[in-house]
């Protein structure tokens, strides 16, 4: 069977600039900038329809998840880091460790339905929260995809959501 969600990306996890990126990323003026170029990575990746993006030359696994507003109802596109085990993809609602849980988080709680795209390839997916010994095991795969998540989880005393997408 094949993955329904492309497994393209730009850019090498074993690029030099990979480890570099990260460690920067993990530092807190660095956090403070990777929150900074969010607004721009977004535009990038809109325009380049999910093939182009700021941490591209990094070989960092990112989509473009779009949710439906739990409020307005409106649809909401952000950029994220996922983690793939076939046939699904899990993203992480760290916000960079700020106190409050990302928009889009309560967006899925409030309508799991969902879009992703990855490489101008828009698939429909459903989100399921993902909890216990799966979410802890899961959590640790992000953190070795990059170590920056292991500072978000202890930057906050709140519990970090996490989702499993699968394609519908």
């Amino acid at each position: 069977m094949t993955a329904p969600f492309p497994d393209r990306r730009w850019g090498s996890s074993s690029s030099p600039l990979n480890r570099v990126m990260f460690a920067v990323a993990a530092t807190p003026p660095g956090t403070w900038l990777a929150r900074k170029m969010i607004p721009l990575d977004r535009r990038l990746l809109i325009r380049s329809r999910g093939r182009f993006t700021i941490a591209g030359p990094v070989g960092a696994p990112t989509m473009l998840l779009t949710t439906i507003g739990a409020k307005s109802g409106q649809h909401r596109v952000s950029p994220l880091l996922y983690l793939r085990e076939d046939p699904d993809l899990y993203v992480v609602g760290s916000n960079f460790g700020q106190p409050h849980h990302p928009a889009w988080t309560a967006n899925l709680l409030a309508n799991p339905a969902a879009w992703v795209n990855i490489d101008g390839t828009g698939i429909a997916a459903t989100a399921t929260l993902v909890e216990g010994s799966e979410k802890e095991r899961l959590y640790r795969e992000f953190e070795k995809v990059a170590r920056n998540y292991a500072i978000y989880r202890s930057k906050t005393s709140r519990d970090i959501r996490m989702f499993r997408l699968s394609a519908t």
